[in-house]
């Protein structure tokens, strides 16, 4: 009887002090649960939260406008000293004015919308065909060793010399444009996405296989979501890749049916020997590959690193 009243008071013991127990996660730590509880959330909500602060950083907004009023006073400073003619190195208020009237006639807003869709709609097709084809290639070992070599090979190749072989296939067409830019896009998108694969962690997909995930699971709910770091990059070079494509295509191909994008603004400043014109198309082209990096990757990576952790210490 001694021994059993002695073991039920021990069990009785244990389980009272069990969830007390739970609560403390260092033996220096001692005092009422519930504070060492609010205490480990207040930690980890400064953490987390550190950074999400609705705060506006001003230095976001001021330091780009003011690295550019320096460069417009640099170029007009150049052009005040008059090494060359006016009608060479023309000043920012004469690229203005002929800005302004090119969108009075409506050709500014032609060019920039011919661009700017042709840029997104193939960028968009690109990332449909290079995102299974990244992943295959990353899953599965003989493809990646055979075709590897080729992505990258086509990564390096200028898209500028697609531009004669796709106007023999496709005419002066819009195909001859969303073609250069796709081959332009997707080695770009295939090879960032191997490269995100590459830097995830083998326990992920061990995890995934004691789960029971299958091939199609694991790439699409483990691999994929974990490889995203090195996705975005591809797909912000992949953007930069069809954007430059793109002008090149719309530079060399001018005529039939191809339309009058901003390459067709550039390249009828330079026929007409028109430096102005040549200066707001080249400004134009610059704005917009400027304007989707601040609006859309930007945000997207700041996301992406703020909730993984890795904004505290960047620079962004």
């Amino acid at each position: 009887m001694p021994i059993e009243q002695e073991t039920r008071l021990v069990e009785g013991e244990t389980v009272e002090q069990a969830p007390q127990s739970r609560h403390i996660t260092s033996p220096s730590l001692k005092g009422n649960p519930d504070e060492l509880r609010d205490l480990e959330a207040g930690l980890d909500k400064l953490q987390s939260d550190a950074h999400r602060k609705a705060r506006i950083d001003w230095t976001r907004i001021i330091l780009p406008i003011a690295a550019l009023l320096v460069l417009i006073l640099a170029w007009q400073f150049y052009v005040s000293l008059g090494f060359k003619r006016r009608d060479q190195v023309p000043g920012p208020l004469d690229v203005l004015s002929q800005f302004g009237a090119l969108w009075a006639e409506g050709k500014a807003q032609e060019a920039v919308w011919t661009s700017l869709q042709r840029g997104v709609i193939g960028f968009l097709i690109s990332v449909a065909v290079a995102t299974p084809v990244g992943l295959l290639l990353a899953q599965v070992q003989p493809l990646r060793r055979a075709f590897g070599p080729l992505i990258s090979g086509l990564q390096v190749l200028p898209s500028v010399a697609w531009v004669p072989a796709a106007i023999i296939w496709f005419g002066l067409s819009d195909g001859t444009v969303y073609f250069v830019v796709l081959m332009g896009a997707i080695p770009s998108i295939i090879n960032g996405l191997i490269s995100g694969v590459d830097q995830i962690p083998p326990q992920y997909r061990s995890v995934g296989k004691v789960l029971g995930a299958s091939r199609l699971q694991m790439a699409l709910q483990i691999v994929l979501p974990a490889a995203l770091p090195g996705y975005l990059g591809g797909l912000k070079q992949g953007w930069a890749f069809s954007w430059r494509s793109l002008m090149a295509a719309e530079i060399i191909a001018v005529g039939g049916t191809i339309g009058f994008g901003l390459g067709s603004l550039l390249d009828q400043g330079r026929t007409l020997s028109d430096m102005a014109t040549v200066m707001s198309a080249i400004l134009a082209i610059l704005f917009v590959g400027i304007l989707i990096e601040l609006v859309v990757f930007a945000p997207i990576e700041r996301r992406l690193l703020l909730r993984r952790g890795l904004l505290a210490g960047s620079t962004r």
